[in-house]
């Protein structure tokens, strides 16, 4: 309970940002705990570490984060590019519609590739202690693509719409918007120790050809 009062307190003050990094670094902090083997809980200390893990979560979700915003980006281009040389006709009109659907398409596809991935990436930096496994086609492969890691994903996946589904409820009143925040880190924390424990046995990728984990689990 302690915990989570300091986790919700410092999601409530998540505009700060800084205080929203160091609710992130003890989300990591959790997960490194389950992937180790440690059943209990971690407290918040060393705010340094805190900080740290979470500035990284950060930039990894940032990075992932930075591929369906891209394609946004070039829908507006080409939209722009389009009505330039076409003017404002019926056809110009036409083309830059198709081209709206289809890049909203391919963003809401890549998103949801994302947030499959993002919680991956994270669980590969944080097992191997190397920010680069978080970009590592084959450590992300095993993972990805393994159903133990798609059955913890899907149970985090599940604590998450149940506490977005609660966090509504509770909106509706003034009491529980104070309550929100609460709710969400716990949510966060029960994410991390779903996917954490159905990922703890499968090793990280061997450099070499035969490596263990250079093929999906079962």
């Amino acid at each position: 309970m302690k915990n989570v009062a300091i986790g919700g307190i410092l999601l409530f003050l998540s505009f700060l940002f800084v205080p929203a990094l160091a609710a992130f670094g003890y989300v990591v902090r959790s997960l490194r705990h389950v992937l180790n083997g440690v059943e209990e809980p971690p407290e918040f200390d060393d705010w340094g570490d805190l900080l740290t893990d979470g500035a990284k979560a950060f930039a990894i979700g940032l990075v992932y984060a930075l591929i369906p915003a891209a394609i946004a980006v070039v829908a507006v281009l080409a939209s722009g590019a389009t009505l330039g040389l076409g003017g404002n006709g019926a056809g110009s009109g036409l083309v830059v519609g198709l081209i709206a659907l289809v890049a909203a398409l391919l963003v809401f596809v890549v998103s949801l590739l994302s947030a499959y991935i993002v919680p991956a990436a994270v669980v590969a930096w944080v097992r191997t202690d190397s920010l680069g496994a978080a970009f590592s086609p084959r450590e992300l492969r095993v993972l990805a693509f393994s159903k133990t890691y798609a059955t913890g994903w899907a149970v985090a996946l599940g604590i998450g719409l149940l506490a977005g589904i609660v966090s509504s409820a509770l909106g509706a009143v003034f009491i529980g918007t104070v309550l929100v925040p609460f709710i969400a880190f716990y949510g966060n924390v029960a994410g991390a120790y779903a996917i954490g424990s159905a990922v703890r046995e499968m090793p990280a990728v061997d450099d070499g050809r035969d490596a263990p984990a250079s093929q999906p689990a079962a």
